[in-house]
């Protein structure tokens, strides 16, 4: 596993390419309404990504990927394509996620939205999540181990009844996308790679409302729930710092 360490100089780029991931999540909230598209807002986060912060969408085009966005509604888990024909109605909950290239370096976050009045279970199901996430980034420091941060994550969805998804998971990110180290959302404390100061990776819980089991949908990037039940997502790009840990894709709205 080649874990690339990054120095002051790389990370202050990337704290400008994880703001600009940031600005653009916030800048879509408003939009994010019963009868809105998910390609239109796909549009309007591509348009503001290049003509107004002057970055590059990520997404389009990676591996063949067509959109800028990931847009994951109700039983999705991750990777779900816009689409004209998708239309978020009142109650929906989606997971919006979007990575900028500025000056070579990535910024990768994603958060989750409420489309109108969620449901008390969506509601609680989309808290937890955060919860969780940010349970496994307050882990981070030089000495943990990934382990700790997988462990605090599944620790706490679990114990509010939710399954925690195995399949896909974080991983590293600088000038490359995805990159070591991969960052699982379950784990035993105090096993797997040791942090040091200078890594950088993406830390994104999936938690389901059923079962943990998913499925790959035939257009080969969309995954969902196999039981059908809500799914939700939270992402942040963090830094193992000196003294513990920097969250480079802080909202500007939180």
């Amino acid at each position: 596993m080649a874990i690339k360490i990054k120095n002051d100089r790389d990370i202050a780029k990337m704290r400008v390419s994880g703001r600009l991931a940031a600005e653009v999540l916030a800048m879509i909230k408003e939009h994010v309404v019963p009868g809105v598209s998910t390609e239109e807002l796909d549009r309007r986060c591509n348009e503001y990504i290049r003509k107004v912060q002057k970055a590059t969408p990520a997404n389009v085009g990676y591996h063949g990927f067509p959109k800028t966005l990931c847009t994951s509604v109700n039983g999705v888990v991750c990777h779900g394509i816009p689409s004209e024909k998708e239309i978020l109605k009142d109650g929906d909950i989606v997971n919006i996620d979007v990575t900028v290239i500025k000056d070579g370096w990535h910024g990768d976050t994603s958060r989750m939205y409420f489309v109108g009045e969620p449901s008390p279970e969506a509601r609680k199901l989309v808290d937890t999540t955060y919860s969780a996430m940010m349970a496994g980034i307050r882990q981070v420091r030089p000495g943990a181990r990934l382990g700790d941060v997988g462990h605090a994550i599944q620790k706490l969805a679990e114990g509010a009844g939710y399954s925690v998804v195995r399949e896909y998971c974080g991983h590293g990110i600088g000038r490359v996308y995805h990159e070591d180290p991969q960052v699982l959302h379950y784990g035993r404390p105090n096993t797997g790679l040791l942090l040091k100061e200078g890594m950088t990776f993406t830390v994104e819980p999936m938690i389901n409302l059923g079962g943990a089991d998913v499925d790959q949908l035939e257009d080969g990037w969309t995954v969902v729930t196999s039981d059908g039940s809500l799914s939700a997502q939270w992402e942040h790009m963090v830094a193992v710092t000196k003294n513990g840990v920097e969250i480079l894709t802080p909202w500007p709205d939180a």
